[in-house]
């Protein structure tokens, strides 16, 4: 059985321009990069009260959660 090569899809350059999903992953991994140096390096050189530095890792952690659950919707209003 031979192997089939992958290739990139025709209109590639149109999907990375327009495809939302392609911009949420990258966010998702930012923001898992971000909540990361926040947890192994803490917080303490944050310059703002305990609480708002709760708040912080809690907005990045919400916003990396939402990232990678927000579903696109296609041409057609169907989810992809």
């Amino acid at each position: 059985m031979m192997k089939r090569r992958p290739t990139l899809l025709p209109d590639w350059r149109r999907l990375i321009r327009r495809a939302w999903s392609l911009r949420l992953i990258l966010l998702a991994g930012l923001l898992t990069g971000c909540e990361a140096v926040l947890s192994a390096a803490g917080t303490d050189w944050l310059p703002v009260p305990v609480w708002a530095r709760m708040a912080i890792l809690f907005a990045v952690l919400g916003a990396a959660f939402a990232a990678r659950l927000l579903a696109q919707k296609d041409d057609d209003g169907h989810h992809g």
